[in-house]
């Protein structure tokens, strides 16, 4: 009895000091690298200190601002015609978008509990997208006769990196991210770890357990 009592307090103190090395860790991290994901949610302390408000109306974290306008210069400047389709988006329009995810696949005939699965591959909870950071951009084209989406997206790929920005939803890391094939979403991480993550084909959470412990 007294050596199972021992081991328990001894599992009791691992699990105490393995979390808190994790918020150690979570302390550390720079804003740049906040983690939202399905098991990780928006911090509740988050605040974007200041927007810029594209010509379209989108808004972004300004301190992304700089590096994504250089990007999209780049891309016009190769032929490509990006557009910000959608970025920073509040706890209701997060929550608008998966109830308009969810009815439309409810009308396609799926049942209440397969519907919201598979809405929640498109659009997470409110309080867990990382669009509410203000660090991430859906994009699309301005102009589908001069240069297709796909052609937009395959450059951006390629070169996103070199912004601090990473594809961040492909197909090959849906099991780990919770997220279905998303060519369009990228979010900005700053270029030191743009480059890590893009040249080692990592998604965001198998860097952020890599070097942060974050898992």
């Amino acid at each position: 009895m007294k050596r199972s009592i021992r081991r328990i307090a001894a599992l009791l103190c691992l699990i105490c000091l393995l979390l808190s090395a994790q918020l150690a860790a979570a302390e550390q991290i720079p804003w740049n690298l906040t983690l939202v994901n399905s098991t990780h949610a928006v911090p509740e302390d988050w605040v974007v200190p200041e927007f810029t408000e594209l010509r379209n109306g989108q808004r972004v974290d300004s301190r992304i601002y700089p590096e994504l306008q250089a990007m999209f210069d780049a891309a016009r400047a190769a032929g490509r015609t990006p557009l910000v389709i959608s970025s920073y988006r509040t706890y209701d329009d997060q929550k608008n978008m998966l109830v308009k995810k969810y009815r439309s696949f409810k009308e396609k005939g799926y049942s209440h509990e397969d519907a919201q699965i598979e809405a929640l591959k498109w659009a997470a909870y409110p309080g867990y997208s990382e669009h509410q950071l203000g660090l991430a951009i859906d994009v699309g084209t301005s102009n589908s006769e001069k240069c297709s989406k796909d052609r937009v997206w395959s450059w951006l790929k390629e070169h996103c990196a070199e912004y601090g920005f990473i594809w961040r939803y492909s197909e090959e890391k849906s099991a780990i991210t919770g997220i279905a094939n998303e060519p369009w979403h990228f979010r900005y991480v700053g270029v030191e770890a743009a480059t890590y993550i893009m040249e080692n084909n990592l998604c965001l959470e198998e860097y952020m357990l890599k070097f942060y412990g974050l898992s």
